[in-house]
């Protein structure tokens, strides 16, 4: 039997901040027995802050994007009746056969091309790890990879870890505009400056996260001109809140001419039912990229949970029909979700307004970037500097902080989507989530509407 020396049993308290202080004796570097890979990755970050900072001070949290509410109770069926249906054993590594059957139809309608459901679905624990396997299998070291910031703050960190490099794209604010679509502009000169001979993927996130902006044809057609000068540059298209959209029809990519062949299009199952502890999300696209996925998958978790997958594929099915709740009936499940989320988007706008908060409006996804330029920062909370925040601290962490404290809602500061040389550009933003209960938005209002601070002159 093999025995770990006393010695080295307590290097493990490395692993964790508490147990970092009560070993002061032991080498300063978290995770010094771990892979540089990890190196500046160690660090807490804003989701470790803000949420027990909320918990602490009893605040509505508004920051981070998952639904207070359970899933439909068709998809609760679902999962039981999969459950007790004999699908508890390994599926197939690409994907279990009856969930690939139903996204090859979905996205054979929606890209207008014949998706085979053999080898052009790939299933992953959720789009997380389908963009970690992605990355994995279409990175070497020193490859590039273009971010469009502010961007979800898992991108850049699954580009480090698969070898890459991130090459920052900035969206450029157009002050005058008061929808994110307008209000958030990717200059197509700056994007095409950024792209060298080492650039392998773009990724893409429409409806787009943190902002809700949502790109939209002729951005698109102008970013895919540009991707195909460049023969090895694959897109990466992020489409997880495709069903949240409250104008208009969401557009994939992946469906312009030309862009199929090199984009893989992700999305997954937690948003649109709000099962996000379901983990099961997708890659749709030409076989030499979904082998990317399923060549890293097949060597790590082999195949995404069976029962999940089958009540999934369900669940698609059953959202194409019409849908029935509070004695109101829907054309369907997904036209239904794009009314309650407007409704919550709406009197999140109306909350933040009676704080002197103004709301950049989105068209869809979860959240509200809201210009906070009125409200005054004590010093006090901009001399502070935590674990997780950026040296020096900056304005809208500062101001997240005092909000939790004095106000009693928490948001997120949008310079953790932002790379160290341009979250200056996150300056007097902070990010609100909407996916909540309208009665938890409601208590919010309350909240804001008497939050009492100085004003910037």
């Amino acid at each position: 039997e093999m025995k770990m020396s006393s010695a080295f049993i307590p290097s493990l308290a490395l692993r964790s901040p508490v147990g970092r202080k009560a070993g002061s004796h032991l080498p300063t570097r978290l995770f010094s027995y771990l892979s540089s890979r990890l190196d500046g990755l160690d660090k807490p970050t804003v989701w470790n802050e803000f949420s027990p900072l909320a918990t602490k001070h009893g605040a509505i949290n508004l920051g981070q994007g998952f639904p207070d509410w359970e899933p439909p109770e068709f998809a609760v069926e679902a999962f039981k009746e999969a459950l007790s249906g004999g699908y508890n054993q390994y599926a197939r590594s690409y994907a279990h056969s009856n969930l690939a059957n139903v996204l090859a139809n979905k996205y054979s309608k929606r890209l207008g091309l014949e998706i085979n459901s053999e080898d052009m679905i790939a299933a992953a624990v959720g789009c997380t790890n389908a963009l970690y396997c992605a990355l994995q299998g279409l990175l070497d070291k020193g490859d590039e990879v273009i971010l469009l910031e502010p961007a979800f703050d898992i991108y850049d960190a699954q580009v480090k870890m698969a070898g890459g490099v991130s090459k920052f794209v900035p969206l450029r604010c157009n002050d005058e505009a008061t929808n994110a679509d307008d209000y958030y502009t990717l200059d197509m000169d700056e994007l095409e400056d950024a792209i060298s001979e080492k650039t392998k993927v773009l990724i893409l996130n429409t409806p787009h996260n943190p902002t809700g902006k949502i790109f939209n044809k002729d951005e698109m057609l102008a970013i895919s001109r540009i991707c195909q000068k460049y023969k090895n540059l694959v897109v990466i298209s992020d489409e997880v809140y495709e069903h949240i959209i409250f104008k208009g029809e969401h557009l994939s990519i992946a469906s312009l001419p030309g862009m199929f062949e090199r984009t893989l299009t992700l999305s997954s199952s937690g948003k649109t039912f709000s099962n996000t502890g379901w983990k099961v999300g997708w890659a749709v696209g030409p076989p030499h990229l979904v082998k990317a996925v399923t060549a890293v998958q097949q060597w790590v978790n082999f195949s995404t949970p069976t029962p999940n997958q089958e009540a999934v594929a369900r669940c698609l099915v059953i959202a194409e029909e019409p849908y029935s709740i509070d004695g109101k009936t829907y054309e369907t499940y997904y036209d239904y979700l794009s009314n309650s989320y407007k409704e919550k988007r709406d009197l999140l706008i109306t909350a933040l307004e009676s704080a002197g908060i103004k709301p950049i409006v989105p068209n869809g996804g979860f959240f509200i970037i809201g210009d906070t330029a009125k409200i005054a920062c004590p010093d006090s909370y901009l001399a502070e500097t935590t674990e997780a925040s950026p040296d020096p601290m900056t304005r809208d962490w500062a101001l997240s902080r005092y909000m939790t404290k004095e106000a009693g809602v928490t948001a997120i500061p949008p310079s953790a989507f932002y790379s160290p040389e341009t979250r200056h550009l996150a300056g007097n933003t902070l990010r609100f989530a909407y996916c909540k209960s309208n009665d938890t938005i409601l208590e919010a209002h309350e909240k804001l509407a008497t939050f009492e601070y100085e004003e910037m002159i």
